[in-house]
């Protein structure tokens, strides 16, 4: 019998440690072959804070954002379910129970890698911007995000990809996304098959 999933508090983030910005980016790369080790729940905090945490009392976040209009989500798709990360809460706020991995992507390493976040645009949040530009705006944000996530990384020795091949539209309806809000990218993080 399996247990219905609940919100999951996360520890503080740790506001000091890791390797210099200039050695981070040295060691940036993107890498395609993941251990199946769960990351720890503090590696996991930092992560997300550093991929868009909140990181003034204005609540403004770690990556800039379009016109100031917050219009991205992090999912995570991890070996139990499917979570939302808030961050003004630092928490986990689940979303679906169930094995998804698989679904975050058209490569095989997605499947058994230990994180995988999808990138959700709220298209109902960007009002004065037409239909057909919406996705280029949310890109640019994602871009953002995806550069701190690929940052982290390479300071705490994790691997990382940032993804297109993605079937949006079929992600979209098993994450049970509203009509306004699209899947733009996926990134999957873990520690590297050795």
């Amino acid at each position: 019998m399996t247990q219905e999933l609940k919100p999951r508090d996360l520890p503080a983030p740790r506001s000091e440690g890791g390797q210099p910005l200039i050695a981070a980016l040295k060691l940036r790369r993107s890498i395609r072959e993941y251990s199946d080790r769960p990351l720890p729940a503090q590696v996991l905090s930092d992560l997300l804070w550093a991929a868009f945490g909140v990181n003034r009392p204005s609540g403004d976040r770690t990556a800039p954002y379009w016109r100031h209009v917050m219009v991205i989500d992090i999912y995570l798709a991890m070996a139990d379910g499917v979570w939302l990360y808030e961050p003004k809460t630092h928490k986990l706020l689940a979303v679906r129970e169930g094995r998804f991995r698989a679904q975050t992507g058209l490569q095989d390493f997605v499947a058994t890698a230990s994180l995988n976040l999808v990138y959700v645009a709220h298209g109902e949040r960007m009002t004065d911007i037409a239909l057909e530009e919406r996705r280029l705006y949310a890109s640019v944000d994602v871009g953002f995000i995806g550069q701190n996530v690929y940052l982290f990384c390479a300071s705490e020795g994790l691997a990382t990809v940032f993804r297109g091949a993605v079937d949006g539209p079929k992600l979209g309806q098993a994450l049970k996304l509203p009509d306004q809000q699209f899947v733009t990218f996926a990134q999957t993080v873990g520690y590297p098959r050795s």
